[in-house]
């Protein structure tokens, strides 16, 4: 799909939305940073699955902005599809739709750790045209709109400066933001295994900022396991603006649409087939 992305999503609209993430941030999530009782914080689906009161307030005050300034559009947020999984499903038939991800890295911003984003993506049709990763602490937006390359923007809506991917180097010289504690046996293992391949393996518990890095040129690549889209569909678009490469494990492209498969993402697609053969590898 070529062309303009949505009528409604040019430079403004999208603006609009980062400033719509920020908002959130100052009023719901930074507040309750390093402040959360005991029973502000809770296991979802095991316990390393978190939610707070700042992912669930958060969400519903991002939801009520982009139906205000989209009407009619759908939105999907982590915690409604947690407590109603249908939600998911809308998105195949959905004109427009926004996935957001209030807090990412829950489990930093619950244990004090300043290390956490506030995600969102629109997709239009099935296809992600459109991207936000807001960082709280810093107070600056890394977005993405299809065609129109990536870029932050400051706390004043001020376009700060152009993401741009590291240059490909061997893979031995990569540095990569590995997902694995989510794979299944025996690839879980076989990965985990071959890491040592690399440069270096970091894992920020955060997929925010692994794609924040990944755009900007500070690491070469990433690996997941589980694609729900309000984690990947921002950051995908982000590094592929940015000039990079992803595709799931079995080359075949990334859709909000698909939550499994992994995803590993690259510089270029000769750094893709490179560095999959030296994770996914014997």
């Amino acid at each position: 799909m070529t062309g303009p992305a949505h009528p409604r999503l040019g430079a403004r609209a999208v603006s609009d939305v980062a400033a719509l993430l920020r908002a959130a941030a100052r009023a719901e999530i930074l507040p309750r940073f390093r402040r959360l009782a005991p029973e502000a914080v809770r296991a979802k689906s095991g316990p390393l699955d978190l939610v707070t009161d700042a992912d669930e307030a958060a969400e519903r005050r991002i939801e009520a902005g982009l139906a205000a300034r989209f009407p009619g559009c759908l939105v999907v947020g982590e915690e409604a599809a947690a407590a109603d999984p249908g939600v998911l499903a809308r998105l195949r038939d959905a004109d427009l739709a926004f996935v957001v991800d209030p807090v990412d890295g829950t489990a930093n911003f619950a244990a004090g750790l300043p290390l956490f984003g506030c995600m969102a993506a629109a997709i239009l049709r099935g296809e992600v045209v459109a991207g936000w990763i807001h960082d709280p602490m810093g107070d600056d937006t890394a977005l993405a709109l299809r065609g129109e390359g990536a870029w932050v923007e400051d706390a004043e809506g001020r376009r700060v400066g152009d993401l741009r991917v590291a240059a490909p180097v061997p893979v031995g010289r990569m540095v990569g933001a590995v997902s694995w504690a989510y794979l299944p046996a025996p690839l879980r293992a076989r990965v985990a295994a071959n890491l040592p391949r690399l440069a270096a393996a970091v894992q920020f518990r955060c997929a925010a900022h692994d794609y924040r890095l990944a755009a900007g040129g500070h690491i070469h690549a990433f690996l997941y396991h589980r694609l729900l889209p309000w984690d990947h569909a921002a950051g995908w678009l982000l590094h592929r603006e940015a000039g990079g490469y992803a595709a799931r494990f079995d080359g075949s492209p990334y859709s909000p649409l698909e939550h499994t498969g992994g995803l590993i993402g690259a510089p270029d697609r000769a750094s893709w087939e490179a560095l999959r053969a030296a994770l996914l590898g014997e």
